[in-house]
């Protein structure tokens, strides 16, 4: 599908702004399914949560990805509904505002913003570790490898990174797009590869079995709970598809089709790969095994040689490309929900600024950039494994504030749930399901995570790292919610709508 409209200011055609100021009819609806795709980064994701999903679900890893599916998909269907209504590009943060008032509206986008600077910080750390896993693989000098776990080091090549994705970022979604068209597709086909290999491997270390989709097969509640945690996380990002909405051509109907074709097409990568490793390696705690202490942060980084050879290089590749691409797409959701949170006076004026050449959201952006490298170089001081730690506290994260957002497409819509039949059930069953089953998983995950022995192991005050970052993070939005208050008054004594008023959606 080819995007028709000029992406750009560098475009000599005029452009239609948005109230925001920014470029309004970028993209349409394929660009919007890479952008989408490369901000879950597939690649990514199954080199670092394979292994501490199969640590705690075992051969179970298809039902697992299947059960994480379908709480995000009920609630990207509320989603899609609000954004019909009202495609504003704060999401989260104006969705929740409108239907339950500003403070609700506060911490929602408050935790949209601490998951995407949480995984900004992720895909930084993986970047880097794959960088230097690609330098040795290239060179054939293996000390290079280890460059990464110097902290020092690391830190100072993630700024790199982080830099090079703020200036991509800036430029504009059309240039981003470009970048992003050449990286997700290569991932996509090494994943492909990997995949065939490992299922022709002549003796696979597990026989496969349906059973492995079966979802009663799992333990215990607990194991299912962190097992969610990591699939949820593997499914995030489909909704920066909704934060593109008003750059989007008829974004109040493309974002919400572009994120439910994104969370499909990721679904089918999932289940091949895990499938695939779980043959091939099995889930033990030795050897090549999945749940092995010594690959479990980075699972492609042990199966990569034994069932690619030569061209193992190529999966290193992959993920690198799988971290960069989502390093810049993932920039876009929390530029623009601050240039949101300033427009509608929740922030300070100083988030509306847009780049004069690109129309973009650059202060936001540059914001977002600095904040998630000062949180990762904290992070890997203080953390003895600091990607499996960050990824379960933005497990926390995303069931917060995806579920915040899916009881205010009931609420928001209370007034027209029984028009229809399609209304009650897109618009109050299938988000109201959705967010309950992630508040389940938040409750859990955070009564788990108490245990300084869980995640990492490492603990402050006798407590887990990924509960203090989890839970530490929503108190300091409430803190910073006491002060907005008496700053900006102008927007904390706003109402959240009364009713809803029927919008054509043709």
């Amino acid at each position: 599908m080819k995007d028709n409209a000029k992406p750009s200011r560098l475009s000599t055609s005029p452009v239609t702004e948005t109230g925001k100021g920014l470029a309004a009819g970028q993209i349409g609806l394929f660009t919007a399914i890479v952008i989408g795709v490369s901000t879950i980064a597939p690649s990514y994701v199954v080199a670092s949560t394979l292994g501490p999903t199969a640590e705690a679900v075992g051969t179970h890893l298809p039902a697992i990805f299947i059960i994480g599916f379908i709480p995000m998909f009920l609630v990207a269907l509320g989603y899609r509904e609000l954004n019909r209504a009202m495609p504003d590009n704060g999401t989260t943060f104006t969705w929740v505002w409108k239907a339950f008032g500003p403070r609700a509206g506060w911490m929602g986008g408050w935790g949209m913003l601490a998951a995407n600077i949480i995984v900004l910080s992720n895909l930084a750390g993986v970047a880097v570790d794959f960088f230097y896993l690609f330098l040795a693989q290239a060179t054939g000098q293996e000390q290079l490898a280890d460059l990464a776990s110097n902290p020092w080091i690391n830190v100072a090549t993630c700024l790199v990174f982080m830099l090079g994705a703020t200036w991509i970022s800036v430029r504009g979604l059309h240039a981003a797009s470009l970048v992003q068209y050449l990286l997700v597709g290569f991932q996509v086909l090494v994943l492909l590869w990997f995949t065939i290999a490992a299922l022709d491997k002549a003796a696979p270390a597990v026989q496969f079995s349906p059973e492995w989709f079966n979802p009663l097969g799992i333990d215990s509640f607990s194991a299912m709970a962190v097992g969610l945690s990591l699939s949820i996380f593997a499914f995030w990002g489909w909704d920066v598809c909704l934060s593109m909405n008003e750059e989007t051509k008829n974004g109040e109907r493309t974002s919400g089709l572009a994120a439910g074709f994104t969370a499909v097409i990721v679904l089918a990568v999932y289940l091949l790969t895990s499938v695939s490793a779980t043959v091939f390696a099995g889930v033990g705690d030795s050897g090549l095994g999945l749940a092995n202490p010594e690959n479990i942060g980075n699972v492609f980084a042990a199966l990569a040689g034994p069932v690619m050879g030569p061209a193992a290089i190529l999966l290193s590749l992959a993920t690198l490309a799988s971290c960069a691409a989502s390093l810049q797409s993932t920039m876009i959701s929390p530029a623009r929900s601050m240039l949101a949170m300033g427009h509608h006076g929740a922030l300070p004026p100083v988030f509306t600024r847009i780049h004069p050449k690109f129309g973009t959201p650059a202060f936001a952006t540059i914001v977002a950039a600095v904040v998630s490298t000062a949180f990762y170089a904290m992070m890997r001081f203080v953390s003895t494994n600091v990607l499996n730690d960050t990824i379960l506290a933005l497990g926390m994260m995303i069931c917060f504030y995806y579920g915040i957002t899916a009881f205010a497409c009931v609420w928001f819509f209370r007034y027209t749930l029984l028009a229809s039949a399609r209304n009650f059930f897109i618009r109050a069953v299938a988000p109201l399901l959705g967010g309950l089953a992630l508040v389940a998983v938040f409750l859990q995950t955070t009564v788990d995570s108490l245990d300084p022995e869980y995640g990492s192991g490492t603990h402050v005050a006798g407590m887990g790292l990924v509960f203090v970052v989890g839970i530490g993070i929503l108190v300091l939005g409430a803190v910073f919610l006491v002060g907005a208050r008496k700053r900006r008054a102008g927007f904390y004594e706003s109402r959240p709508e009364t009713r809803y008023i029927k919008q054509e959606n043709s």
